[in-house]
């Protein structure tokens, strides 16, 4: 299985202090914000990764993360995205890197208190398909939320305003190589980006989605500015990626 941290965006919702870097340069208590990501992978068994960023930082995260000796990393690689074409546009430029294999996706600003192994060791048992990770979340509006139905995941609405849960689908999936002809066929949402959550309803509808619960507490830093406070105050607390 190869991981792919994606790590683009302009990270509106933290200005100021992404009027001059990328959010995922942002410190999370004592380390930069791309290193939880990436620490979550390896701690998950993965040893071959990608960062895929864009906009004018990007030469920073080559001067932070350089090769990835620092994660125990044999070689960390790298994709630019252009411009804001969404988390599926930018997952696309990682299909060269990761081929025919399994796929770990995570966004460059979540944090997960303990280790995703054996959730990555369930998706391989799947052997096709897709999973997606769930957690709770008290405002299941502002994310997709997972609709579930006899024990099965059956749609994901997008910021709904009326939730029918508050199971909401993180910033975690794993994918097979089919994730790249989903894309393909994707049509650009009303925000002209290709949405990820499109992808995983196609998963849905094919019949060949999963779901795992998170265990721990689960951080989106990138929501707004008491989000990434509170994150830094629960990894100052409790630590992350055991």
């Amino acid at each position: 299985m190869k991981g792919v941290v994606l790590a683009g965006g302009l990270g509106t919702r933290l200005r100021p202090l992404t009027n001059i870097t990328n959010k995922h340069l942002l410190p999370i208590y004592d380390r930069p914000m791309i290193y939880y990501p990436i620490q979550a992978l390896v701690k998950a068994g993965i040893r071959e990764v990608m960062v895929v960023t864009g906009g004018t930082s990007a030469g920073d995260f080559f001067r932070l993360l350089r090769n990835g000796e620092e994660f125990g990393l044999p070689h960390l690689h790298y994709a630019y995205q252009e411009g804001e074409g969404g988390i599926a546009e930018a997952l696309r430029l990682a299909h060269s890197f990761t081929e025919d294999d399994q796929i770990c996706v995570i966004l460059g600003d979540n944090i997960v208190e303990r280790s995703l192994r054996p959730i990555a060791a369930s998706f391989e048992r799947q052997a096709e398909g897709a999973r997606v990770v769930l957690a709770r979340a008290k405002n299941p509006q502002a994310y997709g939320v997972a609709e579930i139905k006899n024990g099965k995941l059956v749609r994901i609405q997008e910021k709904p305003r009326k939730p029918k849960s508050n199971w909401i689908v993180t910033g975690i999936y794993f994918y097979d190589s089919r994730v790249y002809d989903i894309i393909a066929d994707l049509k650009p949402s009303r925000r002209g980006e290709l949405e990820i959550t499109d992808v995983n309803n196609a998963y849905i509808r094919a019949g060949a989605m999963r779901f795992s619960r998170i265990k721990g507490w689960w951080a989106d830093c990138g929501e707004d500015l008491d989000t990434l406070l509170a994150a830094a105050n629960m990894v100052a607390k409790t630590g992350a990626n055991k």
